[in-house]
């Protein structure tokens, strides 16, 4: 048990820059605490002793803010930072090294007693404040899920889901010479250039427009040139790409 708490310290203490001292984490981290505790309501769950783990559940809560109820599987060395809000489900499960950011719900779709209704997090996953992870599906090993994202669907490994619905950003192929910490761990799931991918193809289009416009004044200019006369289209607002990109960032 101890040895399994030094764990969870030297953890919060690797990923989170703010904290100063084992001690400051022991007596001052909800997230801590709401692990510890959930491992009390565990240990009475598995034991038939329901209402006691449920109990411990809702104190948890009182003290905390953060809801994981007992029958819930939660991994090694998980942190859950700042963690007002967090509602982890009764089918859910949570694989080692995770980080869980406030206001994330892992929650279920489905009413049928006894089944699986709550996602997997593998291992690595990180999950951003505010997402909702809705269903029993798997985000994958080292996976991110941007701030408020609402995620019904499976994220692969590796790859990051934003939006609402999300829309998954695949992996893309990293130096090898970047630190591997670096590479797993992203804080609120914010990856570099991981724009929203319906962003970055709205940005394709208004380039692919403006280097056609581009060619079409070539066009005009050398027919005019040549004698050959063009009848000028309709009037229109001025197509200004500078101003389309900043409206879709």
């Amino acid at each position: 048990m101890f040895s399994r708490l030094r764990e969870d310290i030297a953890s919060i203490r690797q990923r989170d820059p703010a904290a100063r001292s084992s001690w400051e984490v022991l007596t001052c981290y909800p997230g801590l605490h709401a692990i510890v505790m959930h491992g009390w309501a565990r240990w009475c769950w598995t034991r038939d002793l329901r209402w006691l783990g449920r109990f411990i559940s809702h104190i948890a809560r009182t003290l905390t803010g953060i809801e994981i109820h007992p029958g819930a599987t939660i991994g090694r060395r998980v942190f859950i930072d700042h963690g007002m809000g967090v509602v982890i489900g009764e089918t859910a499960e949570v694989g080692d090294d995770c980080t869980i950011y406030q206001g994330v719900t892992l929650g279920g779709t489905s009413l049928s007693k006894g089944a699986k209704r709550h996602p997997t997090l593998a291992r690595g996953a990180i999950i951003g404040a505010g997402a909702k992870v809705l269903g029993s599906f798997t985000v994958g090993e080292d996976a991110k899920v941007g701030s408020n994202a609402v995620v019904v669907k499976e994220v692969p490994a590796g790859a990051t889901a934003v939006g609402n619905p999300a829309r998954i950003i695949q992996k893309e192929t990293e130096p090898a010479a970047q630190d591997a910490a670096a590479r797993r761990f992203a804080a609120y799931g914010i990856t570099p250039n991981g724009d929203d991918p319906l962003s970055k193809a709205l940005h394709g289009l208004i380039d692919n427009a403006t280097s056609q416009e581009q060619q079409i004044n070539q066009i005009l200019a050398a027919l005019k040139a040549a004698g050959i006369a063009c009848q000028a289209g309709q009037a229109g607002d001025k197509f200004d790409p500078a101003q389309l990109n900043r409206l879709v960032e």
